[in-house]
């Protein structure tokens, strides 16, 4: 029997003004399965996101969850059915304090469950632990990350998306959000990332999708990826 994916776009063709930026694009994503969405910059990786997650409008195409029509259906109640968005931009609320940022967030999942609480996220966060009552705007840039991660967590979401989860942290904080996002995908949880990591995202994901110019060039395994340099140097860089 066919699994039903918790997130498909169909024939996607998204508009910013007069640009086209999503060309007929389809792409999808299975329970428990971690996809990496990959491409330089431009080329639609966060426009397929804010489509899928109703912050922007298709002209044409549809975006699904568990099967059903979403294509109109609004951001908060697309995030209520367990589908977790973290953006480029974090969005955490500056002026509450992490615990707060933490608090505001906590729900039950879909499935009534609470399989992340407050003590687990700040147990594998430590960092935040120590800067509990900082504001979110008193923190540095990978304790933000982490912050917005946690927040994200803390909805007991089916499906996490990490929209440049890594970009312009340090070393050492890269290395520690691998490490949540490691063990987020052992918990089960279905994760889109979005990141230029080519190493890091080949080494933790099952499948990698490429854009270019708003329409898919590859879509396969890490290994499949890596067998193919020509296609790595040309659409990544590497």
């Amino acid at each position: 029997m066919a699994v039903t994916p918790i997130l498909e776009a169909r024939g996607l063709d998204t508009f910013y003004g007069q640009s086209h930026i999503l060309r007929g694009l389809s792409f999808r994503i299975l329970p428990g399965e971690t996809v990496g969405l990959m491409g330089r910059n431009g080329m639609g990786k966060t426009t397929l996101i804010r489509t899928m997650m109703g912050l922007v409008r298709p002209r044409a195409g549809a975006v699904l969850l568990d099967g059903d029509d979403i294509t109109r259906t609004r951001t908060c109640t697309i995030s209520q059915r367990g589908i977790a968005y973290v953006p480029e931009g974090r969005g955490i609320f500056a002026t509450l304090s992490v615990k707060e940022n933490l608090e505001i967030a906590a729900r039950e999942g879909t499935d009534a469950a609470r399989d992340w609480t407050y003590d687990r996220v700040i147990e594998i966060f430590p960092r935040l632990a120590e800067r509990i009552e900082h504001r979110g705007d008193q923190l540095s840039g990978g304790e933000q990350q982490m912050l917005a991660i946690g927040r994200a967590l803390l909805t007991n979401p089916r499906l996490l998306i990490l929209d440049e989860a890594t970009e312009g942290l340090a070393p050492i904080i890269r290395d520690e959000i691998w490490r949540i996002v490691r063990l987020v995908r052992e918990t089960g949880i279905a994760t889109i990332i979005v990141d230029k990591t080519v190493a890091a995202v080949t080494e933790i994901a099952d499948r990698i999708v490429i854009l270019v110019k708003g329409e898919v060039v590859f879509n396969g395994s890490p290994a499949e990826l890596k067998a193919d340099p020509d296609l790595m140097h040309r659409h990544l860089g590497v």
